[in-house]
This record gives C-alpha cells, sequence and structure tokens, in this order.
C-alpha cells in the first residue's frame, strides 16, 4: 500500500474516533425525563416484574430532586475554583494546595478569635457575678 493510502486511512480512522466518540457519548446519554420516567408503552409492553425495575424509585427520586440545587451548587463553586487556579503561572494541583492551606490558615485563626471572644465574655460574666454578690 503507497504511503497515500496509508495516511487516508489513518486520517479516516482518526475522523471517526474525533467525531464519532462525543457523537456516540450524546446519543447514548439519557435525557432528564428519561431518567425519571418510564414511556407507558414499553411499561404496558414489559412484564410487571421488568416495568417495575425499569423505574425510577419515587423516593430516590424525590431525594434527587431535593438534593439537585445542592450538587448543582457545589459543581459551580468547584467550576469557579478551577478557572481561579487556572489563572495563576502554577500548575492547578499546586493553586488548590496553596488555597487549600491558606482557607485552613484563616479557619484557624477565626477559631482562635471566636475563642478569645468566648473567654472574653466568660471573664466578663465572672466579674459581675462576683461585683453583683
Amino acid at each position: 500500500m503507497s504511503r497515500a493510502g496509508l495516511w487516508i486511512r489513518m486520517l479516516s480512522a482518526g475522523t471517526v474516533v474525533c467525531i464519532g466518540g462525543p457523537a456516540l457519548i450524546y446519543y447514548v446519554t439519557p435525557t432528564e425525563e428519561e431518567l425519571f420516567k418510564v414511556l407507558l408503552s414499553d411499561a404496558s409492553l414489559s412484564s410487571p416484574a421488568n416495568s417495575q425495575s425499569q423505574r425510577y424509585n419515587p423516593e430516590l427520586q424525590k431525594r434527587s430532586l431535593e438534593n439537585r440545587q445542592g450538587r448543582q451548587q457545589d459543581f459551580d463553586n468547584f467550576v469557579g475554583k478551577l478557572k481561579e487556579y487556572s489563572k495563576s503561572n502554577k500548575p492547578i494541583w499546586e493553586a488548590a494546595a496553596e488555597d487549600e492551606a491558606r482557607t485552613k490558615a484563616n479557619t484557624a485563626e477565626e477559631q482562635k478569635r471566636v475563642a478569645a471572644e468566648i473567654q472574653k465574655r466568660r471573664d466578663e460574666i465572672k466579674r459581675h457575678s462576683i461585683g453583683g454578690q
């Protein structure tokens, strides 16, 4: 086989993989409606035991719908942090580690401040209780 034929086969195989892979994923990924509902025709054609196993459990569906907003918010926060980390010249994992260390330091500082404030209130309460007696 000539070199041109080899290149044509290679490029066509690469095109099939690069375009066909995402197209297949898009085709087989169910929509939200398909996740939560079973078509009536499918349920009526199959046996009762089989249709029961195909349906989304109502309790799980309710829990999923309740937690959807929180999961979406967590994902949005995660993506926002990744975008923030990608703005630096450092690799994302180093920027994330620095941010985590900074967050821990701020949390520890906040806890120390709250503990000092609580101790100050306790001392003040003790002074008032001793002074009032």
